[in-house]
């Protein structure tokens, strides 16, 4: 019996396995990270349909959603803090301009953890 020798295409398909894997367990860290719902109007069952909309696209290094979730969770988490998670309805109205986003500002409770304070 001869031994069977892994191949290149093996490794090449393991890996796009690997990076799929920790693309979706990274989003979940994010919906989490960011309250687990939409802040209009709470949203909350399907995954796939949060939106991460940048409050200043100025300050924007890169997309959460657009090969942004390769990178380490410690730059997810810092780009992740000049966002706010909409459902993909909320997202879009805000964009047409049908609905405002509430007024953000930084916590400031002594220890500014960085992460804004939504205020009504």
């Amino acid at each position: 019996m001869t031994k069977e020798k892994r191949k290149y295409r093996d490794r090449a398909l393991y890996l796009i396995k690997a990076v799929n894997k920790r693309r979706k367990k990274l989003r979940q860290m994010a919906i989490e990270h960011k309250g687990g719902k939409c802040i209009l109007c709470g949203y909350k069952k399907c995954a796939q349909a949060f939106d991460f909309h940048h409050l200043n696209a100025a300050q924007k290094d890169f997309g959460i959603s657009m090969n942004g979730l390769t990178r380490s969770w410690l730059r997810v988490g810092k780009e992740l803090d000049k966002c706010v998670m909409l459902c993909a309805n909320c997202h879009r109205e805000v964009h047409v301009g049908i609905t405002q986003l509430p007024v953000v500002k930084p916590v400031e409770n002594g220890v500014n953890s960085g992460k804004p304070k939504i205020v009504r």
